[in-house]
């Protein structure tokens, strides 16, 4: 097929002509464009709609609770020592607090070990149960051994002794425990240490034993003099030349008369501070003081003389002893301490570091879980018992440090995970049925302040202790609440410090400003979207659009109504606080009137921005709602209390409990049905004989240490009813709420709880206005359909029938809140207007398309008849070409 160029051989512009009649045709076509165009302008404007409306909802999220509006600030005149926060419970004033200790968590450490993955013990499968508690009575320190002889005549050399690295002052005259106590508490603030001495107490052989009498009557017969005396002072004289039985002669019987008498001798001896216990007939006979001064025994003797102490008729040449005493050393902060010195050994101590608990008592705290971790070939070296440890959370973080030694610098370190003195960790160590537990384990783990303590306390658990406007108080960590009523302290150091409390207005103010702003930022961008520009004469994008106006008019109209459900208010308008409407529609604030608001009505402000709920039954309580539900006044019925999964022993629990060796038992907390394994777990219980209140905490603890309750939240609590009986329940309400147990080994279920039945939870009932309710545990939501939907109250108390009213109220920002939503998010008015105006640009392309196809088939259409015609046109113009030259042919 040849080539051709349309026009060419008729001179007609054939593309010049199909060009021009395409543009008509395509007319259509800018149309839709412009359409499109607009649609698109205004989904641009729904956008930046969306996004003011957005940022308006934001500005009130931090405005619709009530803590937002009844913020108190709080001032403290030390902040390195104290501070704190205040709610709105919290009343307006001055609080002087003096803090004497710190919280902090115990710390106890092992001996060294030269690997961290060496194997400790034989593997044997060993239990490692952890309780937490509190220790009471005896002390934290170490106690030393009688003085040695040689100090009674030398003393104690300067620096001999050091405590904590500080030299104790000691020389010649350091001759008595009580001596060197007076000489160790001269430096405990320095070394904080302090120390006590052990009475003196002569021996109870010294004037007899195992029942015999060994003081003589004294024979002076020969010549000689006799005296004794005790401390200094004379408590016995025989003159010469008597005989034994003579008046005046000294033996067992006389020695009794003068020292159970009241005379200047047992005067003399109470001056100085000795008590007599025993008798010299009886071979007992004792001498002690008590502040650990020594005692000194002598017999003067001069010429012949036979009898007294350890002496039956044989000749006394005299006799003297000095009996000493011993220190106990008491750690003020009950850490280890350090005993050094060029002759500790004079003091009745040995160098080293040291300290225990002494004659203290251990009772575990039933809040605390409690549980057990098997330790066996699997895990027995410090890093898999420290592994294990963390992994049972059982309140106690395990760790390792290595004190850089050669040969072994690895300690295993426990510290429990809270403060406080009810955090002190007990560590018992079991084997498995039959066979004992490893011993290495044992004496790497084993501890007790009441018995055997292998490993070393390095840190005491201890309570912040303070005073709070002179009244003592105290807290198991460095927050102290409760002391004053909605306000919460926070001790950093010891020391004394002021916390002002008082209204925060200007936060209140700031809130109230924002909100302003806020509404007066989106009214803005509503009426540059929406509006008509007088100077350019241009209108906004979204110009006469219903949604936009009726966006507007419900944003106006909420702002002018007035607050209603508020009981016992004064404010129920902004207005009353100084927010207005201008005439341009933007919002104005009134400092003076909102000053005077808050002066007079702080209180009440909330209710105007927040959601209310007020109840006249302390135990009602408004927890939240929902945007269904309506402001009003609501009266509360409650038909059914909620309660707790239960289970009584069927008789009083007997004064002691034995638990024997491997007791397990399989314990179901708040199951479902069917049964959901997570809720179920084997506990095992510390054999040991215990008192109810101790079998209480026992089960309580063991329970709540189990992982999956842990896990799940669920936890129990265990006491003693009045009537003697074992009361086990779950902390949950409702009817999710049941605890069953099932013996596996060891001491039975029923040996404790005999044939206990347990009781399953229920769910509170009731309803609120008068309309359904759902109850769940303690809470009471109101039914759908109905003005309290979604009107959620939590109902304690122990009261069935009317509990008074609740009175609801949502304020301005709580409203406009809700507003905001419902034009907002994936089902909101504006992504529902914005979705269809896309979907019409959609359509228009659509159209477009289908548009333009068709142009393609009328463009052909055109383009197949001028081509016709331009070849016509062209063989025509041949032709006459043709016929003009014959023509002038002819003429020729």
């Amino acid at each position: 097929m040849g080539l051709s160029s349309p026009g060419i051989g008729s001179n007609l512009n054939v593309n010049d002509i199909i060009s021009r009649l395409m543009a008509v045709e395509a007319a259509p076509i800018a149309t839709l464009d412009k359409k499109s165009a607009s649609y698109l302008a205004k989904v641009t404007a729904f956008g930046t709609l969306s996004g003011a409306l957005g940022t308006f909802q934001s500005s009130l999220s931090s405005l619709t609770s009530l803590a937002s509006f009844q913020t108190l600030s709080t001032n403290s005149s030390n902040s390195d020592i104290l501070t704190g926060t205040a709610s709105s419970k919290a009343q307006p004033g001055t609080y002087k607090v003096d803090i004497t200790q710190i919280a902090q968590a115990q710390t106890l450490a092992s001996g060294g070990y030269k690997s961290t993955k060496s194997a400790i013990g034989l593997g044997g499968k060993t239990t490692i149960n952890i309780q937490l508690g509190t220790v009471a009575g005896g002390t934290f320190g170490m106690s030393g051994t009688a003085l040695p002889n040689t100090v009674v005549t030398g003393g104690i050399t300067p620096g001999g002794l050091s405590i904590n690295n500080t030299a104790i002052a000691t020389d010649s005259s350091t001759r008595s425990a009580k001596l060197l106590a007076d000489a160790i508490n001269a430096k405990s603030t320095t070394t904080g240490v302090s120390a006590s001495a052990a009475p003196t107490v002569t021996s109870a052989t010294l004037f007899g034993g195992t029942g015999a009498s060994n003081y003589g009557a004294v024979d002076t017969s020969g010549g000689g003099t006799y005296s004794l005396s005790v401390g200094g002072v004379e408590i016995a004289a025989q003159a010469s030349g008597l005989l034994p039985g003579d008046a005046g002669a000294i033996d067992a019987a006389t020695l009794d008369a003068v020292l159970s008498g009241s005379n200047s001798v047992t005067q003399a001896l109470a001056n100085a501070n000795i008590t007599v216990q025993g008798t010299a007939a009886g071979g007992d006979l004792r001498f002690t003081n008590a502040d650990g001064s020594n005692i000194s025994i002598t017999e003067a003797v001069t010429g012949t003389v036979t009898g007294g102490i350890n002496n039956a008729g044989t000749a006394n040449t005299g006799y003297s002893s000095t009996t000493t005493s011993s220190i106990s050393l008491q750690s003020s902060n009950g850490s280890q301490i350090t005993i050094g010195g060029s002759n500790p050994a004079a003091a009745g101590l040995t160098a080293g570091v040291g300290g225990s608990y002494q004659n203290a008592t251990f009772t575990q705290d039933g809040s605390r879980s409690s549980g057990n971790i098997v330790i066996d070939s699997s895990n027995n070296t410090l890093q898999g018992i420290r592994d294990a440890i963390n992994k049972a959370n059982f309140g106690v973080t395990a760790s390792i440090v290595s004190d850089g030694s050669a040969n072994t610098p690895n300690h295993l370190v426990l510290t429990s995970s809270a403060t406080g003195a009810n955090s002190n960790m007990r560590i018992n160590v079991s084997g498995d049925g039959a066979d004992p537990a490893d011993t290495e384990i044992a004496n790497l783990l084993s501890y007790d302040p009441g018995g055997v303590q292998k490993l070393s306390q390095k840190t005491a658990a201890q309570d912040t202790l303070a005073s709070v406007n002179g009244i003592a108080v105290q807290s198991s960590s460095t927050g102290i609440s409760g002391a004053v009523e909605g306000l919460t302290l926070t001790a950093v150091k010891v020391g004394s410090a002021s916390i002002t409390v008082a209204k925060d207005t200007a936060g209140l103010t700031a809130n109230i400003q924002g909100f302003v702003k806020a509404y007066n930022d989106l009214s803005s961008q509503i009426k540059a979207l929406s509006g008509y520009n007088e100077e350019t004469k241009v209108g906004g994008d979204l110009l006469g659009d219903s949604t936009v106006q009726n966006l507007q008019a419900s944003l106006r109209r909420q702002l002018t109504g007035t607050i209603t459900g508020l009981q016992g208010t004064k404010l129920t308008s902004l207005s009353q606080i100084g927010v207005a409407f201008q005439k341009d529609g933007s919002l104005t604030l009134d400092q003076s009137k909102l000053g005077k608001a808050i002066s007079n009505n702080f209180s009440d402000i909330a209710g105007l921005f927040a959601a209310v709920g007020r109840s006249n039954d302390a135990d009602v309580t408004f927890m939240s709602s929902s945007a269904a539900t309506k402001a009003g006044d609501y009266i509360v019925d409650i038909t059914q209390l909620a309660s707790q999964g239960t289970l009584t022993s069927s008789a009083p629990v007997p004064g002691s409990t034995v638990i024997a060796e491997d007791t397990v038992w399989t314990v179901k907390l708040n199951d479902s049905v069917p049964t959901n394994s997570s809720n179920t777990a084997s506990v095992k219980l510390t054999a040991g004989t215990y008192t109810p209140d101790a079998l209480a905490t026992l089960l309580q603890a063991s329970i709540n240490g189990a992982s999956n309750f842990t896990d799940a939240g669920s936890t129990v609590s265990v006491s003693i009813n009045d009537d003697g009986t074992l009361k086990l329940n779950s902390t949950k309400y409702g009817d999710k709420s049941n605890i069953t147990l099932t013996s596996d080994t060891g001491t039975a279920v029923s040996d404790v709880f005999g044939a206990a039945t347990s009781v399953d939870g229920v769910n509170v009932a009731g309803t609120i206005g008068g309309y359904s309710a759902v109850g769940d545990g303690q809470t009471l939501t109101g039914g759908p359909g109905a003005p309290t939907d979604g009107l959620k109250l939590e109902i304690k108390g122990d009261t069935i029938g009317s509990r008074g009213t609740l009175g609801f109220s949502q304020g301005y920002a709580y409203q406009l809140n809700n507003l905001a939503k419902s034009y907002l998010g994936a089902q909101g008015v504006l992504t529902g207007r914005t979705k269809g105006l896309n979907d019409s640009v959609k359509d228009i392309a659509k159209q477009k398309d289908a548009f333009n196809a068709k142009l393609v088939d009328i463009e052909a259409r055109y383009r197949k008849q001028y081509t016709a015609l331009d070849t016509a046109l062209s063989s025509l113009s041949t032709t006459a070409a043709f016929l003009t030259q014959q023509f002038a042919a002819l003429n020729k």
